[in-house]
């Protein structure tokens, strides 16, 4: 019988996060997990230590993907922002608080950015709280990644096709978080029987009241050998 896809991956890769990072990445692979997909912002203050150790993850296995670029607002874009940080995002999705060329303009910079480093370019792009903002598919033809996710699913941006996977987070940084997580975690673990499974992990996930939580999924979905 076919057994549903499952993905596991390390959100919010940053300087001051690596080595909350690699003990992310010890405990998961202790369960059983290959190497995650580790999600790196480039726009923060990144030193040669800090680049050199992206190297050594893509060299073990860890395929980068672009998440943002600052990973932080600069002001809500409205109603719908703020309540979208109300329960998911806090301050981090930079996507809803930019208009279409600019969220186009932030991808093309934050792609050329892994070339800069002398990192292999990635395939995929997630933006910060998995919030793509004002953008269309036709839009997403005009920046360089060739999948990009979202909370729905990911798209293949070439064909416009989505791969629809159910998602789980741990991220509860309030009560509304909290509380959203859960039911929305509860439904996701259902989907996933039948749609795959994306498992998204942050650098603090561990401290946070969900980590129970975290490590029963994580041991339940680890994939086979």
């Amino acid at each position: 019988m076919h057994r549903p896809s499952v993905e596991l991956s390390i959100h919010d890769v940053m300087p001051n996060r690596l080595t909350a990072v690699q003990s992310l990445i010890n405990q998961s692979q202790a369960l059983g997990w290959p190497p995650p997909l580790l999600l790196v912002v480039p726009g923060l203050d990144w030193d040669a230590a800090g680049i050199r150790q992206l190297h050594r993850w893509q060299a073990e296995g860890h395929e980068l993907a672009g998440h943002g670029w600052f990973h932080r607002i600069s002001g809500y874009g409205g109603l719908k922002h703020r309540l979208h940080a109300a329960f998911l995002s806090r301050q981090v999705a930079e996507h809803l608080s930019l208009n279409a060329n600019a969220i186009i303009a932030l991808m093309q910079r934050c792609y050329a950015w892994f070339g800069e480093q002398d990192l292999a370019t990635p395939t995929r792009y997630v933006p910060p709280a998995w919030a793509l903002g004002p953008v269309s598919i036709k839009d997403l033809k005009q920046q360089p990644f060739a999948e990009v996710e979202t909370l729905r699913g990911i798209i293949h941006v070439a064909s416009g096709q989505w791969s629809h996977g159910a998602l789980l987070g741990y991220e509860a940084g309030n009560r509304l978080q909290h509380y959203a997580l859960r039911v929305s975690n509860a439904v996701n673990r259902q989907r996933a029987q039948r749609t795959g499974l994306r498992i998204g992990l942050h650098p603090d996930d561990a401290q946070l009241p969900l980590a129970d939580a975290l490590w029963a999924d994580l041991r339940r979905f680890s994939p086979p050998h």
